[in-house]
C-alpha cells in the first residue's frame, strides 16, 4: 500500500491535472478523510473508556486482562484485512501494548497497583522477573505489536527500552533535564551494531517492514551519539572495562572516536545522498563542537561570540548543501518526465 501527498490546487494551477481529475481526487480524499475521523473518534473514545477503567480499578488484575483484549481486536483488526480500520487497530494496538508493557514493568518491581498505592488483601505479589528481563520482554512485546500494526512509535519505543537495559535512562523534574547512560562504550557498540543490522536488513523487506527497519536504525544511531556524548564528558569505568583493559577509558578517547565517526558518517551521507545521516553526522557535530568548545574556553563573552560565528557559519553550510541536493533531485525529476 503506497500513501501519497498532493497538492491538487496547485496541481490544477500548474496544469498537471485536469478539473475532472481534481474532482475525482478530492472526491476520494474525502471518504478516506471521513474514515480516518470515523477511526480517530471510536480509538479516543476506546482510550477514554480504558483509562477511566484502569482510575477506578487501578489493579494490575485489571489492567493486564483489558490490555489483552484491547490486543486481540485491534490484532484481529488489523491482520483480517479491514483497510478504513487501519487507524482504530494501531490506536488499539499502541493502548494495549503500553498497558501491557506497565503492567510487566510493575510487576517485576512486585507491585500489584497502576497508582503506586498499598496491593489490597490478597493482592500482594513478588517480583517474577530481573528489571532487564523485564524490559527485554517488553521490548519484544513493542516490537511484535509495531510488526503487526506497522507503528513507528512503538518500535522507536522498542530500541529505546533495550538502551534502559544497559542502565540509560532520561529524567525530569522542575527545571531538571538528566540524561543517564551508565555504560557509554557497551551503548556505543550494542546500537551500532543493531543499526548496522536493521540498515543492512531494511531493503529485503516489504515496505511496511523497510520503513520500521529504519526506524530501528535511525533511533539506534540516535542511542550511538548519545553514549558518545556522555562517553566524551566522563569516560567510561564499567567493571567489565576495568577487568579487561586494566583501566577506564578517558573521556577524550571518547571525544577523538566521536569525532572520527561522525566525520566518515557525514562522507559517507554525502556520497551516497543520504540526507537524514548528513543532518544527524552535522547536528551531532555541532553538539559535540559546542560540548569541547565550552569544556575547554568555558562560558565567556569572547568563547561564546567566537562559538556562535563558527556555528552559524556551520549552519549555513548544512543548509546550502541541502539545498543543493534539492535542486538537483527537481532537475532530475523533470529530466525523468
Amino acid at each position: 500500500m503506497v500513501k501519497v501527498t498532493l497538492d491538487l490546487s496547485r496541481l490544477l494551477q500548474e496544469g498537471q491535472i485536469t478539473r475532472e481529475e481534481h474532482d475525482r481526487l478530492s472526491r476520494l480524499g474525502q471518504r478516506d478523510t471521513g474514515s480516518l475521523l470515523v477511526n480517530a473518534l471510536v480509538g479516543f473514545g476506546v482510550v477514554a473508556v480504558s483509562a477511566g477503567i484502569v482510575a477506578l480499578l487501578p489493579s494490575l488484575l485489571t489492567a493486564i486482562p483489558l490490555g489483552l483484549v484491547l490486543m486481540a481486536a485491534g490484532a484481529w483488526l488489523a491482520l483480517s484485512g479491514h483497510a478504513r480500520w487501519g487507524v482504530l487497530a494501531t490506536i488499539l494496538v499502541l493502548v494495549a501494548a503500553l498497558l501491557l508493557g506497565a503492567s510487566i514493568l510493575l510487576l517485576s518491581s512486585g507491585q500489584a497497583s497502576l497508582n503506586g498505592a498499598s496491593p489490597a488483601v490478597g493482592e500482594e505479589v513478588g517480583p517474577f522477573l530481573g528489571l532487564q528481563a523485564a524490559l527485554l520482554l517488553v521490548a519484544a512485546l513493542f516490537t511484535g505489536s509495531a510488526i503487526v500494526v506497522g507503528s513507528g512509535l512503538l518500535i522507536a519505543l522498542a530500541v529505546l527500552l533495550l538502551s534502559a537495559a544497559l542502565g540509560s535512562g532520561a529524567a525530569y523534574g522542575h527545571a531538571f533535564y538528566a540524561l543517564g547512560v551508565e555504560q557509554p562504550l557497551a551503548t556505543v557498540l550494542a546500537f551500532s551494531a543493531l543499526a548496522a543490522v536493521a540498515h543492512g536488513g531494511a531493503p529485503r523487506l516489504r515496505a511496511a517492514g523497510e520503513r520500521l527497519a529504519n526506524i530501528a536504525a535511525r533511533t539506534a544511531l540516535l542511542l550511538v551519539n548519545l553514549g558518545f556524548w556522555v562517553g566524551s564528558l566522563w569516560g567510561d569505568d564499567a567493571g567489565w572495562i576495568q577487568r579487561s583493559l586494566g583501566r577506564a577509558i578517558p573521556a577524550g578517547a571518547f571525544s577523538i572516536a566521536w569525532a572520527a565517526a561522525l566525520a566518515v558518517a557525514a562522507v559517507w551521507a554525502g556520497r551516497t545522498n543520504r540526507r537524514w545521516m548528513l543532518n544527524l553526522a552535522c547536528v551531532f557535530g555541532g553538539i559535540h563542537f559546542y560540548t569541547q568548545w565550552f569544556e575547554r574556553l568555558g562560558a565567556t563573552p569572547l568563547s561564546l561570540f567566537g562559538g556562535g560565528v563558527l556555528m552559524l557559519a556551520f549552519a549555513l553550510g548544512l543548509w546550502r548543501l541541502n539545498e543543493r541536493w534539492r535542486e538537483e533531485e527537481a532537475t532530475t525529476h523533470d529530466l525523468s518526465s
